[in-house]
């Protein structure tokens, strides 16, 4: 069976680091075998996968130069989870570079896989640590699907409207959208407003982890939540997702919403979260 490369894509603070590196084990705890890459400039992607033992990145081996000084980028973590840190710059500085693009042509050769051989190839991609033409190297000319990980709030969702406008113009070469993972939903309702966005949208929430003090007690730990709490309901909740990734290839075709249609959207569920909490029914509507 050939490498598959799934990318996760979130704004910043939806908690796609968290999501990458809990699938990573959960795939791993299956069988599978795993890379993962981040695109981090901090290089903490797979921290909690590795313990933060120190790797060097991809960027500084290409301005190392020489084969030797990609002998050790990829270093095993948890499970044996491989682990790859590009050490790509943020945005606001040059990373359109040559250093950058050799970055990207390294991974785009994907020479990297033929000495590991892996099963699935993870990419975790913030919206907010990378540059524009970075992200969209990785969606046009590497990753085969895309996840977007996404919580309630309306600029989390706006964010990922903006990426169904950029996967539909290029539906005929680009990767594919896999569906929306719901992260760190705050309350009841949550659950529901995802699904209703992704009904919008022509998409599919493929997985939810709701916000929980487990998620937080393991980033204390330096660890997933599959490795601090193995029998917790949110360590069940990433397995599920894993069993979904490694069962199913469907994609989807988002249709985007407007920006005026995803603001009356939003205004809509607004006004029914007002209702609910102050008790005033406008419209008899309900959840």
């Amino acid at each position: 069976m050939s490498t598959r490369h799934i990318a996760l894509y979130g704004k910043g603070g939806a908690g796609t680091t968290t999501v990458a590196a809990n699938l990573s084990v959960a795939l791993a705890e299956a069988g599978q075998k795993v890379i993962q890459v981040g695109f981090d400039p901090g290089n903490d992607s797979t921290g909690v996968l590795r313990a933060d033992w120190k790797v060097k990145s991809l960027l500084e081996a290409v301005r190392e130069g020489g084969s030797a000084a990609f002998e050790d980028v990829i270093v095993p973590g948890y499970k044996g989870i491989l682990c790859l840190e590009t050490g790509l710059p943020a945005p606001d500085a040059a990373c359109t570079g040559y250093h950058s693009r050799a970055v990207i042509d390294f991974i785009k050769d994907r020479g990297f896989l033929e000495k590991h051989n892996p099963d699935l190839v993870i990419y975790d991609l913030s919206g907010e640590s990378v540059c524009s033409g970075i992200a969209g190297s990785l969606i046009n000319e590497i990753a085969e699907q895309v996840f977007i990980v996404s919580s309630a709030d309306f600029k989390s969702l706006f964010s990922a409207n903006s990426f169904f406008r950029v996967i539909s113009g290029q539906a005929s070469t680009g990767a594919r959208l896999g569906g929306i993972i719901a992260n760190n939903l705050t309350s009841p309702f949550a659950e529901t407003i995802m699904t209703d966005f992704s009904g919008k949208t022509g998409t599919r929430v493929v997985g939810s982890v709701p916000r929980s003090l487990v998620i937080m007690q393991s980033s204390m730990y330096n660890q997933t939540v599959i490795e601090a709490a193995p029998r917790s309901g949110i360590a069940f909740n990433y397995r599920r997702l894993a069993r979904h990734i490694m069962g199913k290839d469907e994609t989807f075709q988002p249709r985007p919403l407007s920006r005026e249609e995803l603001k009356e959207w939003a205004r809509g569920w607004g006004d029914i979260i007002l209702e609910l909490e102050t008790g005033i029914v406008g419209r008899g509507e309900g959840i």
